[in-house]
């Protein structure tokens, strides 16, 4: 690592407010359900996902997904499965909870892996979203916070492993790190 504290750019505070917000609309819209499937896109969804679940007020049951598509580098790639949910989807609410969207092109894969299980209804829930960044059209439900186009870490986002478990998110020089990283 470069040794420096990452710039904030969303604070503890606000990421706090925010996931309280979106439980509390995930949690009206699901009233009626019998239960939701909160599918978390490991690694980076982890700590949004677990502070999101506590704070529903639904019943719902957790799930993981594992997909690569970054690696250890700063440049994307193809989108492929690592590991699959051990619950089945058919004919359950589910909600696909991700970190971050940038490019759409993992959330898009996912949509459609998910929805060919006949799902009872399928959405999406995103910490930060990039607009400038997207690749493919894909719809985000429930959303944290539009974010502009730099590399962010912290509250489970990352660069190469690092700065996950910051508690709230800043910015950092990926090219920097990288050497950092090497050197």
């Amino acid at each position: 690592m470069s040794g420096k504290t990452p710039a904030v750019l969303i604070s503890e505070d606000d990421i706090r407010r925010r996931v309280d917000e979106l439980a509390a609309a995930i949690s009206r819209d699901y009233a009626g359900a019998a239960e939701v499937l909160l599918v978390g896109v490991l690694r980076g969804s982890f700590i949004f996902l677990a502070d999101l679940a506590r704070r529903l007020t639904v019943p719902c049951r957790v799930d993981f997904i594992a997909v690569s598509s970054y690696g250890d580098s700063t440049t994307g790639g193809e989108v492929r499965l690592i590991l699959d949910v051990r619950t089945s989807v058919q004919g359950r609410h589910v909600i696909v909870v991700e970190d971050i969207v940038d490019t759409g092109s993992t959330l898009t894969y996912l949509l459609r892996t998910f929805g060919a299980r006949q799902p009872a209804s399928l959405k999406t829930c995103v910490l930060t979203r990039k607009p400038e960044g997207r690749e493919v059209d894909v719809q985000v439900d429930y959303l944290g916070f539009d974010i502009p186009d730099a590399w962010v870490v912290g509250y489970g986002l990352d660069i190469a492993d690092r700065y996950r478990t910051l508690p709230f998110i800043g910015v950092v020089d990926p090219a920097a790190e990288v050497a950092g990283i090497s050197g």
